[in-house]
Order: structure tokens, then C-alpha cells, then sequence
């Protein structure tokens, strides 16, 4: 048996040293990438590694409130618990692919009880014993199971990615969904305030036409505008109150036991945000890491669809003890053993195993074109969001110069229909401009901190890859 066992080791070694892969060697695709942004944003000129976002980026906005519902999120948001799980589930795969590059080996025992003719005139009882340790293993001479097992690595590395991207995109939303809630309350409250103003006004003009000095024109076209005021209420504290579902979602609340009662866009932080140069934008991003990841795992998946084309050689071993008699079971006049090898080679299966490997190639070449078009999309991210970013910026510092320009009108057109050189048409027109003015100031605001929330986004927040 130990000959025959040498015999086999040798075979074995000789053959591992003369493994190979059937499969191409993963080569990462080169994309030509511009050496700077074509949109700039605050900060032209200044950039560099050290100046990508932080970790925890959305510190920079200061607001404690946005804070705390982040850290809400990460605990408890399910599409993270659910890319947490894809983790798991992916080394769970790592862990079998593995499995077949090593030897199994299983443990079983049969008893018999039986009774049986000894001589044409007696019987007999018997007891036989047979435990028995069998080994069996796969000589990997293709690459097969390497193969598999980095396809499996690869896409253990990719979920991993997946769940930064998940991670991502949740706190984004979460810090979205705030300021459009903030931006809501802060458009509920210019209405309510105009609202007011224009009840005030409307008091005023009823005593004016039981004074005399007012027409029931003047105070019915009041009227209808106080009405088109009052009326523009219920749709914005609708949204608002569904915004606030959805952010209690993010964050995994039941919507009811969540609620936005304080802050406003003005007691936010525009914090300056500069890319690095577009070539790191790579490194930076968790989803273009992913896809690499993935292409790697196809370009193994070609080399285990090749290496089904040629033989497999499987090596099994058997040993044990078969007695009558328990007390000398273990006996070394008792063992038994047996010592085999095995080779397969596929003859005809229909174009299964050729149609397989153009199958992996194909994949190959899908996945090739979506990480082409991710590293491309991530680009075009960024310079959108630097577009947004600085447009934004300035329309926001030109509509507070517009809101300043018809508060003032608005006042000099009060105290002129006071004097009684204008009539209330004048009054009227300032004061929708006003109210159009302030709301459209405040959707400006949030559209800004948007563009910021998405340049971060963009830039693959304060994620790299190490």
C-alpha cells in the first residue's frame, strides 16, 4: 500500500507542477481621462489629493440635526443591512468556490447483523464491522477551480464596493430629503407670511370702503389675491409632510414617529468643495471599483468555461477495517483499502460546453462596455455637478438681490397707496412680485445645497480606494 501510495504522491506532484490556466490573463482597460475639470468651481486652480472630500463630508454643511439622522441611517437604513448581507453571502460563495482546490474527505461505518448457513445442516450469526475514511480530490491541472475560486474573490471584492456605493447614495438621500424638507417648511412659511401680509392689507381696504375711500374693485381684487395666497398652502404642507415619510424611511422609521419642526436653509453651511484631478476620480469612486471587480470575475468565469473542454482527473482513496469481532477490529490483518484515479474527458455534449465559453466571452465584453461607460458617467457626474455647483451659487446671490429689489418696491408702493397717489393694482402687482421673488429664493437655496449634496456624490464622497 505505501508503494502504491508514493507511486500516487509522485503522479500527483507531477502533475500540479505541471498545472496550467487555459483562460487570458486580466489586463485593467485603459481609458484616456483629461488631465483637469472642464467645469471649475470655487477655488479654480487649487487642486490636488489633499483636497477631495473628508469622510464625513456632510459635517460641512453644520448642521447637527443632519448629523444625527446620517448616523440614524447608517444603523438602520435597510438597503445597507441588505449590501451587508450580499457581504456575507459573497465570502459564503468565496468559501465553496475554494472548497474543490482542496481534498474531501468523508467518515462512514456499516454494521451487519446477519445469519447465514455455515454447513448444509447449521447456522450461523454474524456481526461485520466496516468503518471506512475515503479522500477524494480533483487534480486542477486546467485551472478550473483557481479560475472559480478567483471569480468568487472577485466578486466577494465587489460587494464590498457595492455596499460603499449603497452606503453612499443612502447618505445622500438622507442629507437630499433634509434640505428639501427644510426648503418646503421655509416655502410654507413666505406664504403664511405673505398670507398674513396680504389679510392686513385687505383689513385695511374694507375700512376704506365703508370710509368711502376705497372701491368694492379694490377690495374684491384683494380678496382673490388673498384667496390665490391661502390656496397655495395645502400643496406645499402636503409635499412636505411626504418628503418627511420618505426621509423616515431613510433612515428606518415608521414615518408617523418622525417629524422636521426646526431649521431652515439660511442656518446652513455652503461649504466649497474641490475635485482633485480627473484621473483620481478612479480611485475615488466605489462604483467604478465594482465594475472593475466585476470584469475581473468574468474574465476568470472564461478561463472555467475552457478548462470544461479538457479532461478532468479525479483521485480517490479508501481505507478502513472490516471484522467479525469488535475486539479485533482495529487489526492491522483487518484493513482494507483501496487506491484509484479517474480521467474524464468531455466528448459530446451538444455545444453546451463551447456555447459556454462564447457565453463567458460575451459577458466579458458586457461588462467591459459597462465599466467603459461608468468611468464615463462618473466623469460627466462631476463636471455637471461643478456646473450646478457654481450656477447655482451665483443665481442665488442674484435672487436675494431680486427679493431685496421687490421688498423695496412693495414698501414704497404701501406707502404711496396710503398717500393715495397709487391705486391697489399697483400694491397688488409688488406684492406677487414679492412673494414670487421670496419663494423662488428659497428653491434656489435648495437648489444649491442640491448641487453641492450631488458634487460630493460625484467625487465618490470621502471613500477611496486603499
Amino acid at each position: 500500500m505505501r508503494a502504491i501510495a508514493r507511486e500516487i504522491l509522485v503522479l500527483v506532484c507531477a502533475l500540479a507542477a505541471a498545472a496550467c490556466s487555459v483562460g487570458p490573463s486580466y489586463r485593467k482597460p485603459a481609458i484616456p481621462v483629461s488631465q483637469t475639470w472642464q467645469a471649475q468651481h470655487s477655488g479654480e486652480g487649487a487642486q490636488g489629493p489633499d483636497l477631495w472630500p473628508a469622510p464625513a463630508w456632510w459635517h460641512g454643511f453644520g448642521s447637527a440635526r443632519l448629523d444625527e439622522l446620517i448616523v440614524a441611517a447608517q444603523a438602520n437604513n435597510d438597503d445597507l443591512a441588505g449590501a451587508i448581507a450580499r457581504i456575507q453571502e459573497a465570502d459564503a460563495q468565496l468559501r465553496i468556490a475554494g472548497a474543490p482546490l482542496l481534498p474531501s474527505v468523508d467518515l462512514g461505518a456499516t454494521a451487519t447483523h446477519e445469519r447465514a448457513s455455515i454447513s448444509d445442516q447449521s447456522f450461523g450469526v454474524f456481526n461485520v464491522l466496516n468503518p471506512v475514511l475515503t479522500a477524494s480530490y480533483e487534480l486542477d491541472f486546467w485551472g478550473k477551480n483557481r479560475a472559480a475560486r478567483a471569480e468568487a474573490r472577485a466578486l466577494a471584492v465587489a460587494s464590498r464596493y457595492d455596499r460603499e456605493t449603497v452606503a453612499l447614495t443612502v447618505i445622500s438621500s438622507v442629507a437630499s430629503t433634509y434640505f428639501q424638507a427644510l426648503e418646503l417648511r421655509d416655502r410654507i412659511q413666505v406664504a403664511e407670511q405673505n398670507l398674513a401680509n396680504g389679510e392686513h392689507i385687505l383689513r385695511g381696504l374694507t375700512a376704506e370702503q365703508i370710509a368711502g375711500t376705497a372701491t368694492g374693485l379694490d377690495v374684491a381684487q384683494q380678496e382673490t389675491a388673498v384667496a390665490l395666497l391661502y390656496a397655495a398652502i395645502p400643496p406645499l404642507k402636503q409635499q412636505f409632510r411626504q418628503t418627511v415619510y420618505a426621509l423616515a424611511v431613510l433612515i428606518g422609521k415608521t414615518p408617523e414617529s418622525l417629524d422636521v419642526t426646526d431649521g431652515a436653509l439660511t442656518q446652513l453651511k455652503a461649504p466649497e468643495v474641490i475635485a482633485g484631478l480627473p484621473s483620481q476620480l478612479l480611485a475615488r469612486r466605489p462604483d467604478i471599483a465594482e465594475a472593475e471587480q466585476q470584469l475581473i470575475a468574468a474574465n476568470a468565469d472564461i478561463t472555467v468555461a475552457r478548462a470544461s473542454l479538457f479532461p478532468s482527473i479525479e483521485l480517490t482513496a479508501s481505507g478502513g477495517y472490516e471484522s467479525n469481532v469488535l475486539s479485533s477490529l482495529v487489526n492491522p490483518a483487518n484493513r482494507v483499502y483501496a487506491l484509484s484515479a479517474g480521467l474524464t474527458q468531455p466528448i459530446f455534449h451538444g455545444g453546451a460546453l463551447r456555447g459556454q465559453v462564447a457565453y463567458s466571452k460575451a459577458r466579458y465584453g458586457e461588462l467591459l462596455s459597462s465599466y467603459h461607460k461608468t468611468v464615463l458617467t462618473a466623469l460627466e457626474n462631476v463636471e455637471s455637478a461643478l456646473v450646478a455647483a457654481r450656477q447655482t451659487a451665483e443665481q442665488e446671490q442674484r435672487q436675494k438681490s431680486a427679493v431685496a429689489k421687490a421688498r423695496r418696491a412693495y414698501e414704497f408702493a404701501q406707502a404711496q397707496m396710503s398717500a393715495g397717489t397709487v391705486n391697489v393694482l399697483t400694491v397688488l402687482n409688488t406684492e406677487n412680485a414679492l412673494f414670487s421673488a421670496q419663494d423662488t429664493l428659497v428653491q434656489v437655496q435648495y437648489s444649491h445645497l442640491q448641487a453641492l449634496v450631488d458634487l460630493y456624490t460625484a467625487l465618490g464622497g470621502g471613500w477611496h480606494q486603499g
